[in-house]
């Protein structure tokens, strides 16, 4: 089932419209789109990713939230990433709502989100100015993508297998896709 945008609204009838909802909400350019549920595997994958980060990352100064941060991509556009990461001080709103600068910012694909994640997020995603990694992370096989910023320009690596390791060099670290994926089983 795709996911399809529900109405028209502001910004500001969007916040109070996606604080009081029982479900998240994404927002672009006036529409704003219900977010799906996950799976087990989902739930699970995202939790040994921030975990494994949280061991890697745990004597700097980077900060860790879950799919409940929603992310200012523009002032008419925000999301809800399954995962990200800030390196430095958190820009949040006064209300410690929305953040401003994630480092990394990490999706699980499934197949109804598969597209979108790989396509018009990843964009968006990549306009923030203080994004260095995105990950999009396969729920049904032991594979990445990682998009990393080099100067101005993007580069995009897969990596596939449980002894696949992911560097990521802004982070000053490894990501063992064992771990990512401990365990899901295929």
């Amino acid at each position: 089932m795709a996911i399809d945008s529900i109405r028209q609204m502001t910004v500001e009838e969007y916040f109070a419209f996606d604080e009081a909802s029982d479900y998240k909400n994404e927002y672009i350019d006036g529409e704003v789109y219900p977010m799906t549920g996950g799976t087990a595997y989902h739930a699970e994958i995202m939790l040994n990713l921030g975990f494994a980060l949280r061991l890697r990352l745990r004597e700097g100064a980077c900060r860790f939230y879950s799919s409940a941060m929603r992310i200012s991509v523009s002032p008419t556009r925000y999301l809800y990433p399954d995962l990200s990461v800030v390196c430095g001080e958190p820009a949040l709103d006064e209300r410690a709502i929305n953040l401003f600068n994630p480092t990394l910012v990490a999706e699980v694909i499934s197949p109804t989100t598969a597209n979108r994640d790989r396509g018009f997020k990843r964009d968006l995603y990549r306009s923030i100015p203080s994004l260095q990694v995105y990950l999009v992370i396969d729920q049904f096989e032991a594979q990445v993508e990682v998009d990393s910023r080099l100067d101005d320009n993007w580069r995009t690596r897969e990596y596939a297998g449980l002894d696949a390791i992911v560097p990521l060099p802004t982070l000053d670290c490894d990501l063992p896709l064992a771990e990512v994926y401990a365990g899901i089983s295929f």
